[in-house]
């Protein structure tokens, strides 16, 4: 039951219909199951996969074969809890972590629930999103936010936990030297994460100028701007080795290319770990051998697992500000969710592009 009048009021619904064309329509929500809490959503941003999903209607094997509600960063305010829902009352505020585990399998049974074959992940195909005047979604999925967190603050645990997922998977601690390829939206949250963690000294490589001033800005202590071509690569070790000023203990590449990738092993000392972050390229071509050789370690990430708690402790104690990430800000009417999304695949200036519904 909405407040103040608007309990007839109609949920609506960004939807995505086909490629560059996304609609306000009416939303129907599932029913509310006792474990279940009705969400106001408040806050949603942009990511670079909404971006995606919206030029081509597939993200690697994932395809839009139907309309689909987009989004999934996000955070609002519980209008209505389920019958055995202990933790969360109506006007809470909380943070909604987007996937849902089947919590059956040997993945799930193992704590690696992000993995979980049956994933239903908001904005992922078939599964609808959050951008969204209300949402359905397990109680045991949204964390409450403290007094002095925004709800922007709490959508941007999403994309803070891509970044913290990665540090717990490299090890990141006082005495690991950090490199980041890309300063997109999560190589500039790496920065953020990797320094929580404790990361001495971390050296940002991208080919725009204006992002790597954000960088330096966030607190990278050296940036280094490179070309797209691979016959640049020796020469750019050179000049990220001689900016780091000792070695390259882990590297993580947000951006997922094979230049990226190739420079991330060739950078990163005997030993040290390249973490695979971005998803670029389906398939690269990399200098495996010699990184092998030399026993540097190639880790992989999935989204994340049982990230939103620490988010929220780091973002809450100012341990970490995600607030400069906030470039842009729209309304939910029909022309501001597509002058949003055309901000935010543009890219220039625009971070993180957020909706205010």
């Amino acid at each position: 039951m909405g407040k103040g009048g608007q309990s007839n009021e109609e949920n609506m619904a960004a939807w995505l219909l086909g490629i560059n064309t996304l609609k306000i329509q009416p939303f129907k929500l599932p029913p509310l199951g006792p474990h279940d809490v009705k969400v106001r959503m408040k806050a949603v941003g942009i990511c670079g996969s909404d971006v995606h999903f919206l030029k081509t209607l597939r993200l690697a094997d994932f395809v839009v074969k139907e309309p689909m509600v987009i989004g999934h960063e996000c955070a609002g305010i519980i209008e209505e809890v389920g019958s055995e829902v202990k933790n969360l009352v109506p006007g809470d505020r909380v943070a909604l972590e987007p996937g849902i585990s089947c919590w059956r399998c040997n993945l799930c049974k193992e704590g690696r629930y992000n993995l979980c074959d049956e994933m239903k992940f908001f904005a992922t195909p078939p599964v609808h999103g959050s951008l969204a005047r209300q949402v359905v979604h397990p109680a045991d999925l949204c964390f409450k936010l403290p007094d002095n967190l925004s709800l922007e603050e709490g959508a941007m645990c999403e994309p803070l936990s891509v970044a913290v997922h990665a540090c717990r998977r490299a090890d990141i601690g006082p005495e690991t030297n950090v490199l980041i390829m890309g300063a997109g939206p999560i190589g500039l949250v790496t920065i953020l994460a990797a320094r929580a963690f404790g990361a001495p000294r971390i050296v940002i490589v991208d080919v725009d100028e204006h992002r790597l001033s954000v960088a330096k800005d966030l607190g990278a202590d050296g940036v280094v701007k490179v070309s797209t071509n691979m016959q640049d690569i020796p020469e750019e070790v050179e000049s990220i080795c001689k900016v780091m000023g000792a070695a390259v203990h882990v590297s993580f590449d947000c951006a997922g290319f094979s230049k990226t990738m190739s420079t991330a092993l060739t950078a990163t000392r005997a030993g040290g770990r390249v973490c695979l972050v971005g998803l670029g390229h389906n398939e690269m071509t990399v200098p495996l051998t010699p990184a092998a050789a030399r026993e540097v370690d190639i880790i992989g990430i999935f989204r994340y697992k049982n990230t939103w708690p620490l988010c929220i402790e780091l973002l809450s104690s100012g341990k970490i500000d995600v607030k400069p990430l906030i470039t842009h800000r729209f309304g939910f009417s029909q022309e501001e969710v597509e002058e949003a999304f055309e901000t935010s695949a543009r890219g220039g200036n625009a971070i993180k592009v957020m909706f205010n519904l």
